[in-house]
């Protein structure tokens, strides 16, 4: 009995230490800094995919593709709708009136201008600049994105870090539904296919009845290949306007919007915000990608533990 005591903690150990020692590594390509989890690929962060940076694909933790492959590539049964909503990406739909969310007619651009950090370690890291510009080329305000990439057991996340600077005049942040932090489910957990897929927030919500609503974080699960796995999204606390509107869809689509007040209370509120020249506001998201339901992958506990970061 001793040594079978002895054997089960040494295998413990032997887990632990393999995912505490996980080597994440961030490196240019030719489209942006491909991300990869002891050698194998997590994600690649293209610099611009339509008219904005992106993360895709994004491989969890059975190693299969978690967001919708179109309009970058193709996956079986996809249905080809909203162009605009690519994998995982940052924009708003009003930004001095200009809409950044779709790419329909008249729309900005956001143009990454440089990588301030590429790192590796126990987490990778990614800094990017980029600049916000209207249809006509002029520059309306500019970000700096801190990305961190990590794996705990089976769970693999980012940390979506932005600072928006209205470096080039006021900006004003429309109220519209269309924003702001973003992504795309795989096709097969879309509540909508009707294989499975369900949406719960940190309120207890469900599905549809989760639209609109504010919670410190929705969890968004299905199956991919046969298999339970789940996106959760995490607001943190000291993010602008926590906690967070959620434009959150049955059919995929799955956002975090802080301005969207007016459509997701039915006008009972405005969101409009101005930032005046020279200021800025953060927004701070991490994303969870994990095996089963939200109770298997320990939604709320990470969020607590996510709480806690500075």
């Amino acid at each position: 009995m001793r040594s079978l005591l002895l054997m089960l903690v040494a295998v413990g150990f032997l887990v632990a230490a393999s995912s505490a020692s996980a080597e994440v590594t961030a490196e240019k390509s030719d489209q942006g800094v491909v991300v990869k989890i002891d050698g194998a690929l997590f994600t690649e962060y293209l610099t611009k995919s339509g008219a904005k940076p992106i993360l895709w694909p994004i491989l969890g933790p059975t190693g299969k593709p978690m967001t919708r492959a179109y309009p970058m590539g193709e996956a079986p049964n996809e249905k080809k709708d909203h162009i605009h909503q690519r994998s995982l990406w940052f924009t708003h739909g009003s930004v001095n009136g200009v809409s950044f969310w779709d790419e329909m007619g008249k729309h900005g651009t956001i143009a990454h201008r440089k990588f301030a950090k590429i790192a590796s370690g126990p987490e990778a890291v990614i800094v990017a600049e980029n600049d916000w510009l209207g249809p006509d080329g002029k520059k309306i305000c500019e970000d700096r994105r801190t990305l961190t990439f990590g794996v705990h057991d089976s769970t693999r996340w980012i940390d979506f870090d932005i600072t928006l600077l209205a470096s080039n005049g006021p900006v004003k942040f429309g109220d519209t539904k269309e924003g702001t932090m973003g992504i795309r489910v795989a096709e097969t957990m879309k509540v909508d296919a009707k294989k499975g897929g369900k949406i719960v927030n940190s309120e207890g919500l469900t599905d549809a009845a989760a639209w609109g609503k504010r919670a410190a974080w929705v969890d968004y699960h299905g199956p991919v290949d046969g298999q339970t796995v789940g996106i959760a999204v995490l607001n943190h606390p000291a993010s602008f306007r926590f906690p967070t509107y959620w434009h959150v869809r049955t059919y995929g689509l799955f956002a975090a919007n802080p301005f969207g007040v007016k459509d997701f209370t039915g006008g009972k509120g405005d969101g409009t915000f101005t930032l005046d020249e020279g200021k800025s506001i953060r927004l701070r998201y991490r994303f969870l990608f994990h095996k089963g339901d939200e109770k298997e992958g320990k939604v709320a506990e990470a969020f607590a533990e996510y709480a806690k970061t500075k």
